[in-house]
């Protein structure tokens, strides 16, 4: 990909960092595509800082992904991208970059992702195409330095839920009793996490962050790449934030997973391991995720992610009464968080 020494086109006496952020974005563009008639419409947004921007005019369009540097650095994105291009990956083809200004041009991919296209009829092709990139994926060797999804972050994911969502959204005040149940779950999840064989983990491989291609599906979002348990990324492909699948369904891409899995020589376990590995790490993400929705909603005013949080409720309702150490966390559920649910009360 190029690579630009950007001086701005609408006003030569100022420096970048002067300019408003869309005057920046505009002109970055227009730059890196060599085009001064270039415009700029929003492709989209993601739960972070980023957005994304379809170039209007020229064919064929382009992406331009805006990324504050002062919140959101690019490097990490790109040095992950280039981690899994180079294992055979399909990721969005870079065509410049700026990381001192936090732009990046990309092919556009078009408007839809998997969340967009998938339905009851072409999910069972869609969802094997997405496994062919997932295997590669975790096949991918983890580079040395790589974050690790170790007992720290694993535990600092599921306080979110108790913080955000518990204390921060639903003003509880937990007790002595609620406290400890929760710290009793926290061990339980994290000792069978840690427990897994670990790979090269996504960390949001979910329909919304795959896009259709004839070579792909291309994976999006992948900056947040750890070293971590192999069921993490079969589970958020398969039990999403935003939309629900029958569980025989679940179960049957689930084993068809572990399959090929093993076909790929990756290091699952046996079909009944993995299985419970499935459900617990699906209950830590289950508890993340609200807990993410939660302070997306009263930190950073972005209201509507709370609405699917019922959906994870109902996820914890299946899982929850199969695992008797889990059930101080299924009390407390049933107990202080169903009764504020419209679904439930």
């Amino acid at each position: 990909p190029a690579v630009y020494p950007w001086r701005p086109m609408t006003d030569t006496a100022a420096t970048p960092a002067a300019l408003p952020r869309e005057t920046q974005r505009l002109d970055w563009a227009r730059h890196a595509a060599n085009d001064r008639q270039l415009g700029l419409a929003r492709a989209s947004a993601d739960a972070g800082f980023r957005s994304y921007w379809r170039t209007t005019g020229a064919e064929p369009s382009r992406i331009v992904m805006d990324s504050p540097p002062d919140k959101e650095d690019v490097k990490p994105w790109l040095r992950i991208r280039a981690l899994l291009e180079g294992n055979g990956v399909r990721v969005p083809h870079l065509l410049a970059e700026d990381t001192e200004h936090g732009f990046l041009l990309l092919e556009d991919l078009g408007p839809d992702t998997y969340l967009h296209v998938l339905h009851a009829d072409n999910a069972d092709a869609l969802f094997a195409d997405a496994i062919t990139q997932l295997l590669r994926i975790q096949a991918t060797p983890v580079p040395d330095g790589m974050p690790a999804y170790d007992e720290a972050l694993l535990l600092r994911e599921l306080r979110l839920f108790d913080e955000w969502y518990l204390g921060k959204h639903l003003a509880i005040v937990l007790d002595f009793d609620d406290q400890q149940a929760l710290e009793r779950t926290h061990r339980v999840l994290v000792d069978a996490a840690l427990a897994q064989p670990q790979v090269f983990v996504h960390r949001d491989f979910m329909p919304r962050n795959l896009m259709p291609a004839a070579d792909g599906p291309a994976v999006l979002d992948f900056q947040d790449a750890v070293k971590g348990p192999i069921a993490y990324d079969p589970l958020c492909l398969f039990k999403d934030a935003f939309v629900s699948w029958p569980q025989d369904r679940v179960d049957a891409w689930l084993d068809g997973y572990h399959a090929r899995a093993l076909d790929a020589g990756l290091p699952v376990p046996p079909l009944d391991r993995f299985r419970r590995d499935v459900d617990l790490i699906g209950v830590h993400r289950h508890l993340k995720v609200i807990g993410i929705f939660a302070r997306l909603h009263h930190r950073d005013n972005k209201q509507h992610y709370l609405e699917d949080a019922p959906r994870f409720i109902a996820y914890l309702d299946h899982v929850l009464p199969k695992y008797p150490e889990l059930a101080p966390l299924a009390a407390l559920i049933e107990r202080r968080v169903k009764p504020t649910l419209v679904e439930y009360a």
